[in-house]
């Protein structure tokens, strides 16, 4: 070839037409709480960006606090306006990940059957919304969504709300609710799902699998407790970590992600948040604790007020006293523990128990750990109070009277002491 030719195919070359890459794609959806969904949406592969905003309100312009000023006013009667959604404005690229796709991850990563809801927050800013900006996205969200209304309702789910209208007033949120996750990763997330796959996506076997209800012969009739958690959810994995791992209460629990009670059980009304624990008598619910965020101590007071009687509430959630001689355990001398009676943690070994006369049961020495002190100035008196480390309640008093080696006398209300013997 010379060099002629060469140059004839090269300018050929250039003026050949160059297929365009395409362009990114977005859409705008509400999923709850944008903190989540931003979560949520960026482990998509082929999502490029995600970014909190508000969308779908009457008002052109927001922040933060004015949409939370405009629905107390809503919520009071007082403001007939439309407010704005908490939203994410999902960036993709559609040569690495399909619309219908991005539409499979928002359907699976909330549950778009709740209404102005979404995991423990309430109100119409927080509803499920697809806002579409042309026809194409608005036929994939309509095809998408009776899609997984099938799937839903073959799993005993209700209609599906989400509110699927064209895109208007966007807004983008403040910096600090931007990758909010990413720089608090213990902060609330608040979105499970409803565990139910889409039809067809990847994972939809596991998913279904992992969804499936407890066994209810494998459960204790009578009386059991349920952990309802979801996957990726932060609090549940704090309430696993602080609560369950430790467990030794004599009330049975277990935990599930599924979002149905065991065949033949019965819920009081549907779930909508995580972790949820539920506590079943038999087979139907007696009462339940909706969300975590720490508070072992509140949790454990739930629990207490649903399995001890009136007069152990009073004592151990009202500082009462049983009187003298009346309590439980005062003539028990067998090998064995104390232990809490709602958290089943251990307080005082029988070993350090002694007569002391006074007609409660009174130790010499509590099991390492097992309790906290408390300066009590009630009844014109200055005492120690005595409350059990793992659940907070009132257990007694301490005084300085006690027999060697310690010289202190932990007086205890019996009736809210559980024995546990030792094994023979």
């Amino acid at each position: 070839m010379n060099r002629s030719t060469g140059l004839l195919l090269t300018v050929l070359a250039l003026a050949a037409p160059v297929q365009a890459l395409a362009a990114p794609e977005l859409i705008v959806l509400g999923m709850g709480c944008f903190w989540g969904a931003e979560k949520r949406m960026s482990e998509i592969p082929g999502v490029l960006d995600v970014e909190s905003g508000y969308a779908g309100g009457d008002a052109r312009r927001v922040g933060y606090r004015d949409v939370l000023s405009l629905e107390q006013a809503i919520q009071r009667g007082r403001s007939n306006e439309r407010n704005h959604a908490e939203v994410v404005k999902v960036t993709f690229d559609p040569e690495q990940v399909s619309l219908e796709a991005v539409l499979m991850g928002f359907w699976q990563s909330h549950d778009p059957t709740q209404g102005d809801r979404q995991g423990n927050d309430l109100g119409s800013n927080y509803r499920s919304a697809i806002y579409w900006t042309d026809a194409e996205q608005r036929e994939a969200a309509l095809v998408t969504r009776d899609a997984y209304q099938r799937a839903l309702t073959a799993a005993g789910y209700g209609p599906i709300t989400t509110e699927i209208a064209p895109l208007r007033n966007y807004n983008r949120a403040e910096r600090y609710h931007q990758d909010y996750l990413e720089k608090n990763p213990k902060g609330y997330c608040g979105l499970g799902g409803t565990g139910v796959a889409y039809p067809g996506a990847p994972g939809a076997t596991r998913a279904v699998a992992r969804a499936a209800p407890l066994d209810a012969d494998a459960l204790d009739f009578d009386l059991q407790l349920i952990v309802f958690e979801a996957e990726d959810c932060p609090y549940c994995k704090l309430f696993r970590a602080e609560v369950l791992d430790g467990w030794s209460s004599q009330v049975p629990v277990t935990a599930t992600f599924s979002t149905k009670p065991p065949k033949g059980w019965m819920l009081d009304k549907a779930l909508f948040a995580t972790p949820t624990t539920v506590l079943f008598a038999k087979g139907r619910e007696l009462a339940r604790y909706t969300g975590y965020k720490g508070d072992k101590e509140r949790f454990w007071q739930w629990l207490g007020f649903q399995v001890l009687t009136p007069e152990q509430q009073r004592i151990a959630f009202e500082q009462g006293t049983e009187r003298a001689f009346t309590g439980s355990h005062l003539d028990e001398k067998r090998p064995g523990v104390f232990v809490d009676p709602v958290t089943g943690a251990p307080l005082f070994r029988s070993d350090t128990k002694f007569q002391s006369g006074t007609g409660w049961p009174s130790f010499f020495a509590p099991i390492e750990g097992a309790i906290t002190l408390h300066e009590d100035n009630s009844h014109g008196m200055r005492r120690v109070e005595v409350r059990s480390a793992s659940s907070g309640i009132h257990l007694g008093h301490v005084f300085s009277d006690g027999p060697p080696p310690t010289g202190k006398r932990f007086c205890i209300n019996g009736n809210v002491l559980t024995f546990v013997p030792d094994p023979l």
